[in-house]
């Protein structure tokens, strides 16, 4: 018979789905909610705000039994989701229910559930005589780009704590996974010059040099996918290039002012991210002295939108080996959807990603995690927490 979570567990995670912390809205009231069960525990902690003031990060360090405050293992976690909007749900979306051994709600395998165990241990990581810290990092905006993690990993570092390893409880199917790709998103505005579609020397056509780019974007996106490198431990063993929107244009007898392309790329470990970066920037800037060259007012805006680092730990880190003694499952598997992994791995903390739930119901609608697999999570956190417990 498959293991089932605790009512308790089960019950804080309800109670984490029940916020709608779509990022593109606050999730304070979160925030308060999980400050309120750190301080109920008699756990402090420390919140990072964005600069709005409307979203939070919340830092907190459980001391070694000796006070000791630095060294130790992360855990982390978003606080946000992505919208439900226009996704077609049996059940309401932020109010879960359990059926045939698994739990639906927005946020259940992306990533409510392995934050929700966390908090249904505070308690005992509060008791426990531990060898060295456990700090658990829980951030804002991680859909959106990684945008949070920024401040809160750059808070770990100012504030010296210095970490031994970080496990980052994105859905692995409770997998060990060392490595993912980058993740880099782009929005590349062309601004040409209006004119009757009759009078196209009058023109600047932005649709036109827009597609130029789309082209040469598709290009890089072969040239990857043919010559490389590769790396095979990924499903998708190359560096992936794609553009996925493109707008522009008012009407049919009207040469395009304005066009707007955005795109994106993840990159593997051996791909120089800076180099790319700096090769699609010189394609838009060359395309923006072309149509300058047509007429001075028009141009090319090249903006990074998101943009996370990669990942890759070694097979020899503590915390690989760590991770797999906790109950995570041992594999050399890569995965392709970024985290904030790398966000901490470019901070000097070696980290992997293990948590329940998978990947594939991240996101979609009727979203769902199986109650096994939050069963194996509270296996692994107490396992992490028996471990670093002093005989």
């Amino acid at each position: 018979m498959p293991a089932t979570p605790a009512e308790a567990t089960i019950s804080e995670i309800t109670n984490l789905i029940t916020f709608d912390t779509t990022s593109r809205d606050s999730n304070l009231p979160l925030i308060d909610h999980v400050e309120a069960r750190l301080q109920a525990a008699g756990i402090e902690s420390r919140r990072i705000p964005n600069p709005e003031g409307t979203k939070a990060n919340l830092l907190a360090t459980i001391p070694a039994a000796d006070g000791t405050k630095t060294g130790g293992i992360v855990l982390s976690g978003h606080t946000d989701v992505v919208p439900v909007d226009g996704q077609d749900w049996s059940s309401d979306p932020f109010k879960p229910e359990i059926r045939d051994g698994k739990y639906f709600a927005r946020g259940s395998a992306d990533m409510k559930s392995f934050v929700g165990v966390i908090l249904s241990r505070l308690e005992a990581l509060k008791s426990a005589e531990l060898s060295e810290p456990i700090h658990l990092a829980f951030s804002y905006d991680e859909e959106i780009g990684c945008v949070g993690a920024i401040s809160l990993v750059e808070a770990i570092t100012e504030e010296g704590l210095a970490p031994r390893g970080c496990v980052v409880g994105e859905p692995s199917s409770m997998r060990v996974i060392r490595g993912h790709k980058s993740m880099n998103v782009f929005r590349v505005d062309f601004h040409g010059v209006a004119a009757h579609s009759s009078l196209t020397p009058e023109g600047v056509n932005a649709i036109a040099y827009a597609s130029e780019f789309v082209a040469f974007v598709h290009a890089v996106a072969a040239e990857f996918r043919t010559e490389g490198p590769f790396d095979e431990a990924y499903v998708v063993p190359f560096t992936s290039v794609t553009a996925n929107t493109f707008t522009g244009g008012i009407a049919v007898n009207t040469i395009p002012a304005e066009a707007t392309v955005q795109f994106e790329f993840r990159s593997l470990g051996s791909v120089d991210r800076e180099a790319l970066i700096a090769r699609f920037r010189a394609e838009a800037e060359r395309l923006g002295r072309a149509m300058a060259a047509e007429n001075e007012t028009a141009g090319v805006d090249f903006t990074i939108e998101a943009e996370a680092p990669g990942c890759e730990t070694p097979a020899d880190a503590d915390i690989v080996s760590l991770a797999a003694n906790w109950g995570g499952i041992a594999t050399d598997d890569k995965v392709t959807y970024g985290t904030e992994a790398g966000l901490f791995s470019e901070a000097g903390i070696p980290t992997v990603v293990c948590g329940p739930g998978d990947i594939a119901q991240a996101h979609a609608p009727d979203e769902f995690i199986e109650l096994e697999q939050i069963a194996a999570c509270e296996s692994f956190i107490d396992a992490l927490i028996s471990d670093l417990t002093k005989n």
